[in-house]
């Protein structure tokens, strides 16, 4: 039988229709399990791969398609990109970035020669540990809507920070297999003055031409879509000729439609494509694994894959905590490092091709990242529940003298018409309108980025730096007297324990929480909330009110 399925994989069309069939019955399986589509697509690689059925034959065009899927999911990474969130990010995305590359490189190799392997091996595999998978993580927080979230930015920041430490790592090694040290600076500088020449022109293009060829093609839904996917694939192309990165610059071409008001069109259209050619990025990623080459290092894999799952998680948690961010958001963006990049794979081939490691050692940090990706993937679609297991243990993070100055300098203010949860995109537009009607409706904000925090009190508002997980979080709040509350922040089980808080102390006032779609609705309004917003029907009703109502009438 496998030997009849690879026959049929010698022609092309037949090969991607068995692809394409076991894809589907993994899936199918996988959600008959509860499994998540990303692990089952992960063994649909490893089952199609050298080790087993042995079926994917054309290895070029299946990588050719993931390396398309990549650019189109960074490329819609930047259509959703807030300037706003990046500018208040910038420090901690650097910051837990080159942090989490030295602390792990150091440990990892270390790990490595107490495993018994060379000095240079050692290098290649504590280097290969350091970098995360921007692919993975940019796919679930997606899908879990976090990807605006505050420890999504944060997380986005510091994956682009490694992409690019890797970048100049590879240039070097690189540079060094092929002449020798004398033309590494040359080269590292050949490629920052491309990158610098890359950055503006895409500035410029952004500036001066993508908004009126977008306008112009928005005329065709199918025209406009076909040019943010040329847009996207281009640049990353122009990224890759010019030793900068396809990842960073298909993200930098949707930064240049961030701005434009067809960026939503263009994501939902984008976004089943994205979905279907990543099939393929697991495809290429599992298929790359030959157990029969691994031999003994099995037990190394599992020892270097618990230091990643559980040591770079503790790295990002420690650099947050120092610079004030509370233990909740620290450890979501810390979960989103327990695993190692493909960047990572490509480093060992790399690392191959000009003779330093040996087949082994390439295959044994395949097995590393699959086996990384695979368990952080429940890490991260069960983070809230997983912390809310751990919380306590986690207040070691904290800086404990932060809050309590914050908490103390609120107690001060006694009476606010107004509390508002969460000074995001939905809370700043709120507190901008009522400080532009300048009516003496006073409000009193809450969120746990320091940052924001600290902007809201250099204009003299009242802001305290606490986090809705907090169980003593209303004792921070002067809410009894407050006409409404407002809570911005999605997470249903946080608006849960904010709702019952406030039954069992008998608030007089209006609570409206808030929901990204009707099943969380449904869910908080079982619980007994009267008012819970969502943001995409809150936008609807403005748009028909302000704009189509009057028109028709």
């Amino acid at each position: 039988m496998i030997e009849y399925l690879q026959e049929l994989a010698k022609n092309p069309f037949t090969e991607f229709a068995l692809i394409f069939l076991f894809a589907a019955i993994l899936g199918g399986i996988g959600q008959f399990l509860k499994q998540p589509l990303i692990v089952m697509f992960i063994f649909l690689g490893i089952l199609l791969g050298p080790s087993f059925l042995d079926i994917v034959q054309s290895k070029e065009n299946i990588h050719l398609l993931a390396e398309i899927g990549i650019a189109i999911l960074l490329f819609i990474v930047g259509l959703k990109l807030d300037l706003r969130l990046i500018q208040s990010t910038g420090k901690i995305a650097l910051l837990t970035g080159l942090g989490q590359v030295l602390f792990t490189s150091l440990f990892g190799y270390m790990i490595g020669l107490a495993l018994g392997f060379g000095n240079l091996e050692s290098f290649y595999i504590a280097v290969a540990l350091t970098f995360s998978s921007t692919i993975i993580i940019v796919k679930l927080l997606s899908d879990k809507k976090e990807i605006d979230s505050l420890h999504g930015q944060i997380a986005i920041g510091f994956l682009i920070v490694q992409d690019l430490v890797v970048i100049l790592v590879m240039i070097v090694l690189a540079t060094i297999g092929r002449e020798g040290d004398g033309s590494v600076i040359e080269e590292i500088g050949k490629t920052l003055l491309y990158s610098l020449i890359f950055v503006a022109f895409t500035f410029l293009m952004m500036r001066y031409l993508i908004p009126r060829v977008s306008h112009f093609l928005a005329k065709s839904a199918e025209l406009l879509t076909l040019f943010a996917i040329a847009w996207a694939v281009s640049l990353a192309g122009i990224g890759e000729l010019i030793g900068f990165s396809g990842e960073v610059g298909a993200f930098l071409a949707g930064v240049t439609l961030a701005s434009s008001p067809f960026k939503d069109l263009v994501s939902g259209r984008l976004t089943s494509l994205r979905d279907f050619l990543l099939l393929f990025f697991f495809v290429n990623l599992g298929s790359e694994l030959d157990f029969s080459v691994i031999g003994e290092q099995v037990p190394s894999a599992f020892i270097f894959s618990f230091f990643v799952l559980i040591g770079n998680p503790i790295i990002v948690l420690i650099i947050m905590g120092i610079m004030g961010y509370k233990k909740r958001t620290g450890f979501l963006a810390g979960l989103t490092v327990a695993q190692i990049s493909e960047f990572s794979l490509i480093f060992a081939g790399l690392g191959l091709s000009v003779g330093h490691i040996n087949e082994e050692i390439l295959g044994l940090i395949t097995l590393v990242g699959l086996i990384t990706i695979a368990l952080s993937t429940y890490l991260i679609l069960y983070s809230h529940q997983i912390y809310q297991v751990i919380a306590p243990a986690l207040s070691i993070f904290e800086r404990k003298k932060l809050n309590a100055n914050e908490n103390q300098k609120a107690s001060k203010q006694k009476e606010f018409h107004t509390v508002i949860i969460g000074l995001g995109r939905i809370g700043s537009e709120i507190t901008r309108r009522i400080e532009d009607q300048k009516e003496k409706c006073t409000y009193f904000g809450v969120d746990f980025d320091p940052n924001v925090v600290k902007s809201y009190r250099e204009r003299g508002k009242e802001v305290i730096y606490a986090d809705i997980e907090d169980p003593e979080l209303l004792t921070h709040i002067p809410y009894e007297n407050a006409k409404c509350i407002i809570n911005t922040v999605p997470v249903p089980e946080s608006a849960k324990h904010l709702l019952l808080k406030l039954q069992r102390s008998d608030f007089k006032g209006k609570l409206y929480l808030t929901a990204i779609n009707s099943f969380d609705k449904k869910y908080l309004v079982d619980l007994g909330a009267k008012n819970v917003l969502m943001p995409h029907e809150l936008a609807a009703a403005n748009f028909y009110n302000e704009y189509l109502k009057p028109e028709m009438g």
